[in-house]
């Protein structure tokens, strides 16, 4: 890791609270990017408090919200969040040939329309920068105006995540080995 493990009695008051808050809240624990995080606690605060949100209070479904993750940790292949979505994905529902296809960078067969668009949505918004107007309609009526915002947000939260998450080295937990292969450039 190439940030330092804060021990608890090595943190500040403030850096003691962000990870206490994190910790009583609705993941149970101290998320792994907080750990890069507390060494700006403040960012920390938000960023933690803003993923819980986009985790488990937005209007989109859990199999919806994991999808999009997944793609995402596909996208910066995040052996860490790919570690944590997989399994999580996998409870929400989402089929094992569907994860598979996407950690194999393979557009995965979705039966579901919605499920259809909101992985369109990500590969594109990832890929392209952009979204189609047809897409973007096509989203907004599957999804409403409240769930597209929560889709990019997701979208957009899950790639810093990613981002801490690759740029300090946050490591899978001893005896995982991830699933994901490295991406080729071309």
């Amino acid at each position: 890791m190439r940030v330092r493990n804060l021990d608890p009695h090595e943190m500040s008051s403030v850096q003691a609270r962000v990870a206490a808050a994190a910790a009583a809240g609705k993941r149970g624990l101290v998320p792994a990017p907080l750990r890069a995080w507390l060494h700006s606690p403040e960012m920390g605060d938000r960023a933690q408090r803003l993923g819980e949100f986009l985790r488990y209070d937005t209007s989109l479904s859990p199999y919806l919200s994991e999808l999009a993750i997944l793609v995402t940790a596909r996208v910066w292949t995040s052996h860490y969040e790919w570690f944590v979505h997989k399994r999580e994905g996998l409870k929400a529902g989402i089929e094992p040939d569907v994860v598979a296809a996407i950690a194999a960078g393979e557009v995965p067969d979705l039966a579901d329309p919605t499920a259809r668009i909101v992985y369109d949505y990500a590969t594109m918004l990832h890929r392209d920068h952009v979204i189609t107007a047809e897409l973007h309609a096509a989203a907004q009526s599957a999804l409403g105006e409240q769930g597209v915002v929560e889709l990019v947000g997701l979208l957009g939260y899950y790639t810093l995540v990613a981002m801490t998450l690759n740029a300090f080295e946050i490591v899978l937990p001893e005896g995982e080995i991830s699933d994901l292969a490295p991406r080729t450039s071309g």
